[in-house]
């Protein structure tokens, strides 16, 4: 079976991934089934800097808080002192993922480089696309709702027409410890999403984005295309942490459904702004970024099922919206051995080449109906390939071993 698929096998290349699509899409999606991995991260920045200098490809996003992203953004565009790189890494990623990554270290650097000397209107830009979430809490919605209304205040002419003032805001949100209290993710009783005051907070900011979408042609004379773009942000954020602490005070059984859903539209949503801007490299975990339903098992819930950021985009934008997978075959420093050969990692596995861009369709087409296991990770942080979503990749690129980066 490995010479048979030698055919779909391919360079990894910025070109090659071009070839394969077709046409350049406004949303190129690289996912990993894995997170943390810098290898991983390494792979995604050289394909990266090929889409800048021979693609035309000007922002990457990728699976960090959008709100923290912003500071990464404001260094990598200004020429002014906007602090260190230190700084940056420890205050413009979610997750752990700054200070912890070389790789991540090496992305911001080298954005901060190309754009020196350059043009505004050519720089590279950084985005973060999830939510202010993490695992064990959600962020208050004190930063963006007061950004927001911040920036309607300073912006529109008539002050009559905000819906409250930003001391009634600070009124309503209260002390942010309520709303970060990791105890609410177990228990919804302890979430302070459907208080008197959470629901207010919701129709004000409902209205405050209304205002922002009816003043649009004069805020965007009389403030920056730049600024206004932020607020929209501040908007998306707002109301999507609103209604994520919302149902994370619901106790019905379709609770973590909503979550885990939300979670992935308020990813939609901000991918579908950065598609407005021009061509976006966004990379996300393989879940995120799937055509196909994800699932997740958690805790003591029956299998849990919800649309990707990635199928939602993709409904919307069809074309414009591209998705390339990566799989990969050990992670031996966290148990995950050489993948069976009757799996697909394991059929990719047999290949000589240490990694390599695939033709997904092509590769469907070649095996057939030759059925396939599906391979069982030994650790819960590496999500295999499912066979069945093959037709539903663009392309997949292959990582045959991914090992701890050396100390220089």
């Amino acid at each position: 079976m490995a010479t048979d698929i030698k055919d779909t096998v391919h360079a990894v290349e910025a070109t090659t991934v071009m070839n394969l699509l077709g046409a350049r899409p406004q949303l190129l999606a690289l996912g990993e089934p894995t997170h943390g991995e810098d290898p991983l991260l390494d792979l995604r920045n050289e394909l990266f800097q090929q889409l800048v200098e021979q693609e035309g490809y000007r922002t990457i996003a990728i699976e960090s808080d959008c709100m923290m992203g912003l500071v990464v953004d404001d260094y990598v565009t200004s020429g002014a002192d906007t602090g260190t790189l230190d700084e940056v890494m420890k205050h413009g990623f979610s997750h752990g993922w700054g200070g912890a990554s070389a790789a991540n270290r090496e992305l911001v650097r080298w954005a901060r480089a190309f754009n020196d000397g350059r043009p505004s209107s050519d720089h590279v830009r950084f985005a973060g696309f999830d939510g202010p979430l993490e695992i064990t809490h959600a962020a208050s919605p004190r930063q963006a709702l007061t950004a927001l209304h911040s920036y309607l205040s300073a912006g529109v002419a008539d002050a009559d027409l905000l819906p409250c003032t930003a001391e009634a805001l600070d009124h309503l949100l209260g002390a942010d410890d309520p709303w970060t209290n990791p105890a609410a993710m177990m228990d919804p009783a302890q979430s302070v999403g459907q208080s008197t005051e959470a629901k207010q907070l919701r129709l004000l900011a409902d209205d405050l984005v209304a205002l922002l979408d009816t003043q649009t042609p004069y805020l965007i004379t009389a403030t920056s295309r730049n600024a206004f773009d932020r607020a929209r942000l501040y908007g998306r954020t707002a109301t999507g942490l609103l209604r994520y602490h919302h149902w994370m005070a619901d106790a019905s059984p379709s609770r973590m459904t909503r979550l885990l859903g939300q979670r992935d539209h308020m990813m939609a949503h901000n991918l579908l702004a950065l598609a407005e801007r021009g061509p976006t490299l966004v990379h996300a975990h393989n879940s995120h970024l799937q055509r196909d339903k994800s699932t997740m098992r958690m805790w003591n819930h029956p299998l849990l099922e919800w649309w990707s950021a990635g199928a939602l985009v993709s409904a919307r934008l069809g074309e414009e919206y591209a998705f390339v997978a990566t799989a990969l075959g050990t992670i031996r420093h966290q148990g995950v051995d050489t993948p069976q050969p009757d799996t697909l990692e394991g059929l990719l596995y047999a290949l000589p080449e240490d990694r390599y861009v695939i033709d997904a369709e092509q590769l469907a087409t070649t095996l057939g109906n030759t059925p396939l296991a599906p391979r069982v990770s030994p650790w819960f942080g590496y999500a295999p390939l499912d066979p069945a979503h093959l037709t539903g990749i663009d392309g997949l690129v292959f990582l045959k071993d991914v090992k701890v980066r050396s100390l220089p």
